[in-house]
């Protein structure tokens, strides 16, 4: 088969409808040649049904990411649908909602601390988790918003945000030897459930669209996904640690 991911095997988590980053970017991968294994959280049902809209139906396995045995069975769980892995897809993120939509100064460590186990420490943990299915090598690809600013609303979410790209760097780091490359896409606002889970996350939208060069389509959620394969592959064998910006081009307009 040939295609930009030609026999690759990917695991990409974060699947919940087909307007999810991760959905394209399963879906993209699948039409350049990779063979795509899931992972599901809570409604594991919703993700089989949505598994069964991508070209090829791919095979799901329940993950929680911030549970040990789930991730300490991981490997073996993978190894039942592929033999081993060359790239890995971390679409996963989740706040209280104390943690967003303007109640920075108010939120209980707690609710920060599930937020940040979630949203930040769980990238290390996937990683760790398929180490032992990438002895060639490979690729892991994480999402986030980017947090070289403060935005209203995002709140607790955009430190963890920030927590993550620096774990993606640290990944890059400690995983480099074994042939890892660690790597963020940084997507602007885009209509999906986590979006809609973010009070007063609208605000974004059409200052958005004006104001970057190339425009941005709040529902088109194809060009992250291509640059998550983009990502997975080989044509970036020297390119770790980076965060890519699939934004229109807003993160480099001044105010």
């Amino acid at each position: 088969m040939s295609g930009l991911l030609a026999g690759k095997r990917l695991l990409i988590t974060g699947v919940i409808t087909d307007a999810s980053i991760a959905f394209s970017a399963a879906k993209i991968a699948q039409e350049q040649g990779a063979t795509v294994v899931l992972t599901g959280y809570g409604r594991l049902s919703l993700v089989e049904r949505i598994a069964k809209r991508l070209p090829e139906p791919a095979p799901v396995i329940e993950l929680d990411a911030t549970n040990s045995e789930h991730l300490d069975g991981l490997a073996d769980k993978v190894r039942e649908h592929v033999d081993g892995l060359d790239g890995v897809v971390h679409s996963i993120g989740f706040a209280p909602p104390s943690c967003l939509g303007g109640g920075f100064l108010d939120a209980p460590w707690e609710d920060v601390a599930t937020a940040v186990h979630v949203s930040t420490y769980s990238y290390k943990s996937l990683a760790k988790a398929a180490l032992p299915l990438m002895s060639s090598g490979g690729s892991i690809v994480g999402l986030t918003f980017d947090a070289t600013s403060a935005w209203p609303v995002y709140d607790w979410m955009g430190v963890a945000k920030a927590g993550l790209e620096s774990a993606s760097r640290y990944l890059a780091l400690h995983l480099g030897k074994q042939g890892i490359r660690s790597n963020l896409v940084a997507a602007g606002p885009l209509r999906t459930i986590a979006a809609k889970s973010i009070p007063g996350f609208e605000q974004f939208e059409d200052a958005w669209a004006e104001r970057a060069p190339l425009g941005w389509d709040l529902h088109d959620t194809s060009a992250a996904g291509k640059a998550i394969c983009a990502l997975l592959s080989d044509w970036f064998p020297a390119t770790t640690g980076e965060v890519v910006h699939v934004d229109g081009g807003y993160h480099a307009i001044g105010a």
